[in-house]
């Protein structure tokens, strides 16, 4: 009679706590997982909202599929508005009620939040932002970190050097966001000026902040400098802003650019022909809209949100970073903790994101899966609207 009695307190301890170890792990049931995104949905980086808004699709597509062993994503995205309180407080509110983070957006974001995301313990994939900001992190900070996201100082290094080898450049001026966004790229130009020997010369430097809406002294401080070339670390509404401004005053000077203003189908419809010719970076020497790899996932995505159409570029962003997070939750199976996942993650070798990137590895001493660029040239034709001036180039990961 005991022992019976001992086995059925046994079974109902066990029931009392099953409902306790199904919560152990924040954003996660049985029938659904919650990823946490916080997205400037407003302000002066709204365009690449658009990133979240393709998550949101694409996780529609993959639960009609089926979801990811059985669970369905659920997509819980907040509005920051790109100001990096209002999003470490969305990542305070998010911690115990979604499962990850994916596509934190926004260098001065990442440096205001990396601390609270190790104490957090939140996987955080693909944050948007100078990977110097995770490189300079102790290593047991970065346990729930993965990164596939081109450096800025790589990148602005490989801008200035195209612009003075390719382009003739010798009077360089920069445009820059004065954060960790566009000091990253400042100091990725001016290391790569110390490389060319005096081939060319940064002859200004000229910062705005992101409450700047009145361009026009930007614009005439570019143009009084001299400059043949103007190198762009900026958003999408303070670059298009200031090379209208520019244009006002006559100034029309060689335009290479940071990725952020990559989404050419944006550019041309806010900038028109003063587009034209524009050289940029791809990130992670990504697929464009244009390209055969982006094809299908663009199908996908523009017949679940339709208002992604015209956007296409920055909705491929924001679907490869999602990809990338549900290749770790496919390898991490059916017993889904936080730290499962991680242990997915590290064996994640030679992912290309369905085509769209060079590949993405990551694993026990490293979290920056790929670092890479290549350079596209705007160009106004029939069947497209830039060409590959420069294939995928990879540089080394940072950690």
């Amino acid at each position: 009679m005991k022992s019976r009695l001992a086995v059925v307190l046994a079974a109902a301890l066990l029931l009392a706590a099953a409902p306790a170890i199904a919560q152990k792990t924040p954003g996660v049931t049985d029938a659904e997982i919650v990823i946490g995104l916080t997205m400037p949905l407003s302000g002066p980086a709204a365009a690449w909202s658009n990133t979240g808004v393709a998550m949101e699709a694409w996780a529609k597509y993959v639960n009609d599929q089926g979801g990811i062993h059985g669970r369905k994503l659920k997509v819980v995205m907040k509005d920051d508005g790109y100001n990096p309180g209002r999003a470490v407080a969305n990542l305070e509110e998010m911690k115990e009620q979604v499962f990850m983070s994916v596509g934190l957006l926004g260098s001065a974001i990442l440096q205001a939040s990396k601390d609270k995301l190790a104490e957090f313990k939140l996987p955080t994939i693909n944050p948007y932002g100078n990977p110097a900001i995770w490189a300079k992190q102790p290593k047991d900070k970065l346990r729930y970190v993965f990164v596939a996201y081109t450096d800025y100082n790589d990148e602005g290094d490989f801008l200035v050097t195209h612009a003075v080898g390719k382009l003739g450049a010798q009077k360089i001026a920069l445009f820059y966001q004065n954060d960790e966004y566009g000091k990253g790229g400042l100091e990725g130009v001016n290391r790569g000026l110390k490389g060319l020997g005096g081939k060319g010369s940064l002859v200004t430097s000229v910062a705005y902040e992101l409450t700047d809406r009145e361009l026009g002294t930007h614009a005439l401080k570019l143009k009084d400098s001299g400059a043949d070339t103007v190198i762009f670390y900026s958003t999408i509404t303070h670059g298009a802003n200031v090379i209208k401004e520019m244009a006002k005053v006559g100034y029309r000077p060689k335009i290479v650019s940071s990725f952020p203003l990559g989404d050419y189908l944006i550019m041309y419809r806010l900038l028109g022909e003063l587009w034209e010719g524009a050289h940029f970076t791809a990130l992670n020497a990504a697929a464009a809209a244009g390209d055969p790899a982006a094809k299908p996932i663009l199908e996908i995505l523009n017949k679940y949100e339709p208002k992604l159409v015209g956007k296409e570029n920055t909705a491929l962003a924001g679907a490869s970073a999602l990809l990338l997070a549900i290749e770790g939750l496919k390898k991490a199976g059916k017993n889904l903790t936080r730290e499962s996942y991680v242990e997915a993650m590290e064996q994640v070798k030679g992912f290309t994101v369905m085509g769209l990137t060079p590949p993405i590895t990551f694993g026990p001493g490293r979290r920056h899966g790929l670092n890479a660029v290549r350079m596209l040239r705007a160009v106004k034709a029939a069947d497209n609207s830039y060409v590959e001036v420069v294939p995928p180039q990879i540089f080394q990961p940072h950690f």
